[in-house]
């Protein structure tokens, strides 16, 4: 007999078991290193708004088990299961030494580092959507399964990554999200996988900041470049004000902005408002990931 919902323990799902809190925090913390401290909470509302209201160091790591207001680009919401995905943040202090123009790079470079990580830990090939979201491929079209949301707060940026992990069809937001284990992911287990996008985070993070924040040495610009869906794609940008703006992504500039081509033979970048993928039209892949918000 299946007890009440409220009676039922922590392992109540065995398919997705808590996370190890002691085992990532002696896997992740050590000295010198970026991270300073771990914690693993089962419910919030909000990763990104508990550490950005908590202060403290640089380094500091908060990961939810669930989130109930979880919240994308533009106040997007984004909810899933419990132990379902990776729902953390982190505090990055990029100092003096990166001017705060650059900062703007901050959610890219975490694109670019868990997409790596992904690839290596799990087996799954995640493109970059400009400016924050992480697609998979399932069934032959992109999905988005993960989404990336930088707030600044105080001297630092909070970076919040929610990425879904073991969502099955049944569970997905909308029919056009996506999971790991929907497109096939050889590695579920979610332990391993923010190890692993925890320290390909520390290092992107570290090049970055040696580098003065400049992409160009770090090779930042070139990796998010070479992962990013978005560039050779006609998109449509919707800007403040009411404006839109359509042409083909050619480039990210050196602030992380995305060129556009449009049909008048100017190029223009675009930092702000949001964006909308209007081709490749044939396959749908394009489109679907922007319906299933951001």
């Amino acid at each position: 007999m299946t007890p009440p919902p409220d009676r039922r323990g922590r392992w109540s799902d065995l398919d997705r078991p808590p996370l190890n809190a002691n085992g990532l925090r002696r896997a992740l913390l050590r000295p010198g290193g970026l991270w300073t401290s771990l914690d693993v909470v089962e419910r919030t509302g909000s990763t990104n708004t508990d550490l950005a209201a908590a202060g403290g160091p640089e380094g500091a790591v908060l990961v939810a088990e669930e989130q109930s207001a979880g919240r994308g680009r533009l106040d997007r919401t984004w909810s899933a299961p419990a132990r379902s995905g990776l729902f953390f943040s982190v505090r990055l202090t990029p100092g003096p030494d990166v001017p705060v123009s650059r900062w703007g790079w901050l959610p890219l470079l975490a694109g670019v580092a868990t997409a790596s990580a992904l690839s290596r830990a799990a087996g799954v090939d995640t493109a970059l959507k400009w400016p924050n979201d992480l697609l998979v491929t399932v069934d032959g079209q992109e999905r988005k399964a993960g989404g990336i949301l930088a707030e600044r707060a105080g001297d630092s940026v909070v970076v919040g990554i929610g990425l879904n992990v073991s969502l099955r069809a049944g569970e997905l937001p909308v029919p056009t999200a996506g999971s790991l284990a929907l497109a096939g992911a050889a590695v579920l287990d979610r332990d391993p996988l923010l190890r692993a996008v925890l320290r390909s985070l520390e290092d992107w993070y570290l090049g970055w900041r040696e580098a003065g924040g400049d992409p160009g040495p770090c090779r930042l610009r070139e990796a998010y470049a070479a992962g990013c869906a978005t560039l050779g794609r006609t998109v449509r940008a919707e800007l403040p004000g009411d404006r839109a703006l359509v042409g083909e992504a050619v480039a990210v500039d050196g602030d992380g902005r995305l060129v556009l081509a449009t049909g008048d033979g100017v190029q223009e970048p675009v930092g702000a408002g949001d964006i909308v993928h209007l081709r490749p039209a044939s396959s749908g892949s394009a489109e679907a990931s922007a319906s299933s918000g951001e």
